[in-house]
């Protein structure tokens, strides 16, 4: 069985599996998920038995991954009767289900979401201490249960995105999913607005596919393979990651690693990004310096809000 959410032992925390993700691809903070213990997030169930009881993950340390990430059972993973996140319970997914997000967020919070660690951890051998006002760390304002569900917040990313990408052919669930982004409040579908509509709204977030990535060596510009009609006319669009941007970045080995094997890939990659929106520029041609040609153009200004990966299905 797969899920979203599972305790970790030394954070005392409910994490998310995208919460996982970012912490281990944070150079700021100390943490490894294979050398961490994930239990089950059902509080009751958890008390039942001791921190030996641990779950696994899946895709918490690829840089990039096409099967979506989740935390799952391991064999001897044991479950107290009726815990929802038993294998054997009825309804329970099944391995098939994992290209697929079920979880979906209904708010994406722009403030990046801090994991204070605990001076003093319990021993692997002890029960779990319980503390009934614990909440996840992707929820903000509601209170654990022994009854847990997906998180109705996050400030990954990733998660609406995979939520997006992973159910684009249920058109009919995006357009009934809810999703908040700051003051605004959307259908998932309408959120999500393909580049070469971006004139259509501000605020939301653009995606499409990737024509090029030019290399600067310490800056990047990604070229988008549509373009933008306006008057009749039509104009290029791209996004640029300065060097400063990109060297003050907590995740800059991980952003490095994909980027540069983005730019002599041979897959057909998209990049999704939030908080700006390319205006019409008119940049200097390379040939004739004095002529000036026109192109929608955005400077990114948080890598937290952009994603470079695959996208099956999408068009």
């Amino acid at each position: 069985m797969k899920f979203d959410t599972a305790y970790c032992l030394s954070l005392d925390e409910k994490l998310s599996i995208y919460d996982v993700r970012e912490l281990n691809f944070d150079e700021t903070v100390a943490f490894d998920s294979d050398k961490d213990s994930f239990l089950c997030p059902n509080d009751v169930c958890r008390a039942a038995f001791q921190a030996s009881n641990v779950l696994t993950t899946f895709n918490a340390k690829n840089v990039n991954y096409l099967r979506t990430p989740h935390f799952k059972n391991t064999p001897a993973t044991q479950h107290i009767d009726g815990c929802r996140y038993a294998s054997t319970h009825k309804g329970a997914a099944s391995e098939s289900d994992d290209e697929r997000e079920d979880n979906f967020p209904s708010e994406f919070v722009l403030t990046r979401r801090t994991y204070p660690r605990n001076t003093a951890l319990p021993g692997s051998e002890e029960k779990i201490p319980q503390d009934p006002t614990k909440t996840p760390s992707t929820r903000v304002g509601s209170p654990a249960s022994s009854h847990e569900s997906a998180p109705d917040k996050t400030s990954v990313f990733a998660h609406p995105v995979e939520c997006y990408v992973s159910n684009i052919d249920n058109k009919d669930k995006l357009k009934s999913m809810p999703l908040k982004i700051g003051d605004h409040t959307a259908t998932y579908w309408t959120f999500f607005k393909k580049i070469e509509y971006l004139q259509d709204n501000k605020g939301l977030i653009y995606w499409g596919k990737i024509k090029e990535i030019k290399d600067y060596t310490n800056s990047f510009r990604i070229d988008f393979e549509k373009k933008v009609w306006l008057d009749k006319k039509p104009y290029s669009v791209n996004v640029y990651l300065s060097k400063k941007l990109i060297e003050n970045y907590r995740k800059r080995k991980a952003f490095l690693e994909q980027i540069k094997a983005a730019v002599d890939s041979e897959r057909t990659l998209y990049c999704f990004f939030y908080g700006v929106t390319p205006e019409l520029k008119q940049v200097p041609s390379k040939k004739n310096p004095e002529q000036t040609f026109g192109v929608f153009s955005a400077d990114i200004e948080n890598l937290d809000h952009l994603i470079i990966r695959e996208a099956p299905g999408v068009q």
